[in-house]
């Protein structure tokens, strides 16, 4: 069973950059399919960024143009890059992992805070 942890939350300013890292342990990572989800206060979850079973990526209209998720196998370790940061960013970021080829997430991160001030 995979654990996940997520790192590189933080506080910047809006039109910054953060990057965000998820590590992947005790799986065969390359089985899994990644995902990034947020959620801010009195909103429900929203499905961010996400790798397909062929290894394509697909994005929210919110992120769009905005984010790139990306994996390092050799590392276990799958990224989101934000940039062009704004305020109605706030909120937890999680990874998710799903066994490739079924539907859903059933493996989540502990979560980061991302807070972009305006």
């Amino acid at each position: 069973q995979v654990q996940l942890v997520e790192s590189g939350g933080g506080l910047v300013q809006a039109g910054g950059s953060l990057r965000l890292s998820c590590a992947a342990s005790g799986g065969t990572f390359s089985v899994y399919a990644m995902a990034w989800f947020r959620q801010a206060p009195g909103k429900e979850r929203e499905l961010l960024a996400a790798f397909s079973d062929n290894g394509g990526s697909t994005y929210s209209d919110s992120v769009k143009g905005r984010f790139t998720i990306s994996r390092d196998n050799s590392k276990n370790t799958v990224y989101l890059q934000m940039n062009s940061l704004k305020p109605e960013d706030t909120a937890v970021y999680y990874c998710a992992a799903r066994i490739r080829y079924t539907a859903n997430y059933n493996y989540w991160g502990q979560g980061t805070q991302v807070t972009v001030s305006s």
